[in-house]
């Protein structure tokens, strides 16, 4: 198995895994019962997914498509955004 994506929160993890596992890819979440010792240990690099070694390469590309999309037009959020550059869904 290898990590190919350190997640920034569980939500985002857990919609990762989701998105994975409809292209038939298996993802392991690692540092998930971590979380709850924020405070005591370092906020960042807990949570790391992980897919088989076959599988690296095709999750880290949907990862980064993922990652490149650009809102449809109509689709921006009213108001003001909080986090510029940001898919939001």
């Amino acid at each position: 198995m290898q990590r190919i994506y350190e997640a920034r929160d569980l939500l985002e993890a857990e919609m990762l895994i989701g998105m994975l596992a409809n292209e038939g890819i298996e993802t392991f979440l690692t540092g998930r019962h971590l979380i709850g010792a924020i405070g005591e240990l370092p906020a960042a690099g807990l949570l790391g997914l992980m897919v088989n070694d076959d599988q690296a390469e095709r999750a880290r590309q949907l990862i980064a498509e993922y990652n490149d999309a650009e809102l449809l037009p109509g689709d921006e959020p009213d108001g003001p955004v909080s986090y510029p550059g940001e898919l939001i869904c």
